[in-house]
């Protein structure tokens, strides 16, 4: 008969409270510098956002509802929810991540072919806007959260081939047209732009040989000037960024550069204080969003946009100090296409303030009014908190 062995209660207790205590210590370890880097860039940037749209909106928001501040309002309780959002996804595995992965990817693009039923809504010549009523939801900015996570799920799984470019391509091509094709349908050939940047981030990241990327490079390049060739005012856009001075066009495509650039270089270096803005004065359209940064220079001066551009460089150190120090392709891959997205996204912005782009309707990151640009990169940035905590510890310096 097998003889069986009881383990004392007090021998149990200390066990349990051991293993408390050891559960309680791994809860409160001190972060990565990297996720300290990314959380306080997106919060800073998220703050300054709520007070930049708040300055922006007041003339607009009291000529439409009454209320100065209802606009601001708003983006403020979109604040109020993606924030806490980031840190609930900064505690998800990767392995929760990567089961997230297609489901995502498919309910982003499920999304975006809704605008085009009776629930879609058309805003500027695009298409890419879903009506509730009570608000309004842009897809395809999660799109790029979630083809981003997609990609590097798929490279993850094909690592070991990845040295083929037949497993480079399939599926991860005909995936990426697919959801770059919804966007485009739309007309939105600046988002289109951004999630093909998200793409070959990731392939880049992934470390792809670099001849893969001759075909697609070329590819995209060619479908962007035929899109943009293809349209009228699509090529007057263009052609007005030639053109310095751009006066004798101003009531046509120059009329909201020339205002953007006058905004941003009218605040000198210190600018004219916070809700001092001439431009907001329904000048400027787009105000409180695409062109958002002309009145932080407006307003904020020079000063203003080096503290923002600052932020943004924080914000970079910290996504590709865990592509550098990433053990797990998932992650370096994930992490990479998110820095890429989110930076590159908010160098195009920025450029096209200063008329080095023609207007492309491409939001800045955390700043711009818009509720799902706003939501969608602070789940961005929880994904990459999350990246963050798996980062291995460094070793003690000997003395």
């Amino acid at each position: 008969m097998a003889r069986t062995t009881t383990i004392p209660k007090a021998a149990e207790s200390e066990r349990r409270g051991l293993s408390a205590r050891v559960s309680l210590g791994a809860a409160f370890k001190p972060v990565p510098l990297e996720f300290l880097l990314i959380a306080s860039a997106a919060l800073l940037l998220t703050i300054f956002g709520i007070l930049m749209v708040f300055s922006a909106t007041t003339v607009t928001s009291m000529q439409a509802q009454n209320n100065p501040y209802n606009d601001g309002a708003k983006h403020a309780v979109f604040a109020a929810v993606g924030v806490p959002l980031m840190f609930i996804v900064s505690r998800f595995s990767m392995a929760w991540l990567k089961r997230l992965a297609w489901p995502a990817l498919i309910g982003a693009i499920l999304l975006q072919l809704l605008v085009f039923t009776p629930l879609g809504m058309e805003n500027g010549g695009n298409r890419n806007w879903l009506n509730f009523g009570f608000m309004s939801v842009q897809p395809s900015e999660f799109i790029k959260l979630g083809l981003a996570i997609w990609c590097a799920f798929m490279l993850d799984r094909k690592k070991a081939v990845l040295g083929k470019w037949k497993h480079v391509l399939i599926p991860l091509g005909p995936v990426a047209v697919l959801a770059m094709g919804t966007v485009m349908a739309g007309k939105d050939l600046g988002t289109v732009m951004v999630i093909a940047l998200v793409v070959l981030g990731a392939l880049f990241f992934s470390g792809v040989k670099l001849r893969f990327f001759i075909a697609p490079v070329l590819a995209a390049v060619a479908a962007v000037a035929a899109f943009a060739i293809a349209s009228p005012n699509r090529m007057l856009r263009i052609m007005s960024v030639l053109d310095q001075s751009c006066l004798d066009r101003y009531l046509n495509e120059c009329y909201q550069p020339l205002h953007g650039i006058w905004g941003l270089a009218s605040g000198g270096f210190l600018g004219l204080g916070l809700g001092n803005s001439k431009e907001k004065y329904d000048w400027l359209p787009a105000a409180a969003d695409d062109y958002i940064f002309a009145i932080v220079g407006e307003e904020l001066g020079l000063l203003g946009c080096i503290a923002v551009l600052a932020l943004f460089l924080v914000f970079a150190l910290g996504a590709f100090r865990i592509v550098s120090r990433a053990d797990d392709l998932f992650v370096r891959v994930v992490a990479g296409a998110l820095g890429v997205w989110i930076i590159g996204q908010a160098l195009i912005n920025i450029g096209v303030v200063l008329r080095v782009f023609p207007a492309l309707g491409v939001p800045l990151p955390f700043l711009s009014s818009g509720g799902s640009s706003l939501i969608a990169v602070l789940l961005a940035s929880g994904v990459l908190l999350a990246c963050a905590r798996t980062l291995p510890d460094r070793p003690a310096r000997r003395a």
